[in-house]
């Protein structure tokens, strides 16, 4: 029967197969995009999170350990590759993608159920961590299966261009996650979606997982599969064969230096850091950075096509090569401007334009004690808008005391950003999605056309979860941390001292891939 599916497959004519490729495309994509949703939310809200799950005494440390959840569900992810890709080239690419849906789709809505720091205390951060770690390994079978499955697909000179469709699931997931978060605020008070709106869109994750889920199990495998697998020609040890064997294990390292690193650091650099960047280094407004993102996400998108198709004209290596060079001396004079954008020290304050307020609470573990939140409002003439609180814990003495010195206020500062200066910012972050799209969009072809069909799902998916989940998963609080290191020490631009992180890797890589890759593409019916 599976030989049969392969020979019915290649006796279709053009336009039979591109009907079938495009119902193979949606299947797919539909999975990813949900699976990328569920793995962003988590990092979307990752400064709601750190207050939810961490101890809120140390707003610094919470997010920094936010993040590090965050970036252990990447870390894990190459496990994923491998434990799932030995599936796929054994079993076959349909069932092994249905798995990770499934466990994608039931760890995100768990997460949304979790009870907070408060009331189960370390126990919250402990179980969200196991299951950000179900999430990784679960996406780390995901992506290689998808791509592998609709390169298969493919008609060889188009290749580049069918699998690009894949590469806009990751970025489409982001902005439906960003969107669905805006959603849920508008529609909630802030109080509300403080206290329990944060989990809604983990809960809506499991309805898009169920239809995902019978979509996808209506697919047939692919016909390149199908027929290996009826020849006799699937490998028995995948890992043995990919990692074991001295030539095919130099592709996989080649495949990793040479063009996963450098895509992994740039991908997170332009959505991720952009996205932390705005919120917790320039202070602007968190519902204004879900609008700022989602817009250069959705200009962006078109994109991963485009260079896809130009990837079937012109070559991967090109392309990809090209937008690692643009991102690592575009970098920091970018990012020098978005911080610069918010420039108070320039700015004229509005007639009345300032505004103060004093609200004192009982403390919520010490009822003798009391927490004062000093509110003040900055409005200026361009329309800028700064909301500062300090918040000062006093007891009944007096000013709480640490080796003898009042306890520090906890300054929270919250900018709400001019029409003009919004769309700069736009531009600036659509620049860096451009830099992602043309490392991103042919890589899902360069990585299939690599391997062998025996082992393309494991020998693929290795190198790439390692270059995004490692190289680019720690990329948030690594760079987090510099510009942590960089303030504390006072240096000018300490604004900037995150990038060093992935400019050094982009740029290793693209020496290694100028003088090891091969322009040209290659055939993957073997």
């Amino acid at each position: 029967m599976s030989e049969q599916h392969h020979d019915a497959y290649e006796n279709m004519t053009d336009k039979q197969k591109n009907r079938t490729i495009w119902s193979v495309i949606t299947a797919s994509s539909l999975g990813t995009l949900i699976e990328w949703y569920d793995f962003y939310i988590f990092g979307s809200l990752a400064v709601v999170l750190a207050t939810k799950f961490f101890p809120a005494d140390n707003p610094t440390a919470a997010f920094l350990s936010t993040l590090a959840t965050f970036a252990a569900g990447f870390v894990v992810r190459p496990f994923g590759a491998l434990f799932f890709g030995r599936l796929g080239d054994i079993i076959g690419r349909k069932y092994t993608f249905l798995v990770t849906l499934l466990i994608m789709g039931f760890s995100t809505f768990l997460i949304g159920c979790i009870p907070g720091y408060e009331t189960i205390g370390y126990l919250a951060p402990v179980l969200v961590l196991i299951l950000r770690l179900l999430q990784g390994l679960a996406l780390g079978g995901e992506y290689g299966g998808a791509a592998t499955y609709v390169a298969e697909y493919s008609q060889p000179h188009r290749r580049g261009y069918w699998t690009s469709w894949i590469q806009t699931t990751a970025t489409a997931g982001l902005f439906i996650s960003l969107i669905v978060i805006l959603i849920t605020k508008n529609t909630l008070s802030a109080e509300d979606f403080d206290s329990w709106g944060w989990r809604v869109p983990f809960w809506i994750s499991i309805l898009m997982v169920g239809v995902s889920y019978f979509i996808r199990k209506n697919m047939k495998e692919s016909p390149l599969f199908a027929k290996a697998k009826s020849e006799g020609k699937t490998s028995k040890n995948p890992l043995k064969e990919s990692f074991g064997n001295k030539f095919n294990f130099k592709f996989v390292l080649l495949a990793l230096f040479g063009a996963a690193m450098g895509q992994g650091v740039i991908w997170y650099t332009g959505q991720f850091y952009a996205m932390s960047f705005l919120q917790k280094v320039m202070n602007i407004n968190s519902m204004q950075v879900d609008y700022l993102m989602a817009t250069a996400l959705l200009m962006g998108t078109p994109f991963f096509v485009f260079f896809g198709w130009l990837s079937d004209k012109i070559g991967r290596k090109a392309i990809m090569m090209t937008g690692m060079l643009v991102a690592i001396l575009a970098y920091r004079p970018i990012y020098d401007a978005m911080y610069k954008s918010v420039n108070i020290e320039a700015k004229t304050i509005a007639s009345d334009g300032i505004k103060e307020t004093r609200v004192a609470a009982i403390h919520k573990t010490i009822a003798s004690d009391s927490v004062i939140t000093f509110h003040k409002e900055t409005t200026f003439t361009d329309g800028t808008l700064i909301k500062k609180d300090s918040i000062v814990h006093w007891s009944a003495a007096g000013p709480v005391m640490n080796d003898g010195k009042a306890e520090e206020a906890k300054v929270s500062t919250s900018i709400s950003l001019n029409d003009d200066t919004r769309w700069y910012l736009v531009f600036l972050v659509f620049i860096q999605v451009i830099f992602v799209t043309m490392v991103y969009g042919p890589i899902a072809a360069f990585l299939v056309e690599m391997f062998p069909v025996r082992i393309r799902y494991t020998s693929m998916s290795l190198p790439y979860h390692i270059g995004n989940g490692v190289f680019g998963g720690l990329l948030p609080a690594v760079a987090t941390y510099l510009v942590t290191s960089g303030k504390d020490a006072g240096h000018a631009t300490w604004y900037l001292e995150g990038l060093w992180y992935p400019i050094g890797v982009a740029a290793v890589c693209l020496v290694i891939g100028l003088i090891y890759l091969k322009n040209k593409n290659n055939n993957i019916h073997d």
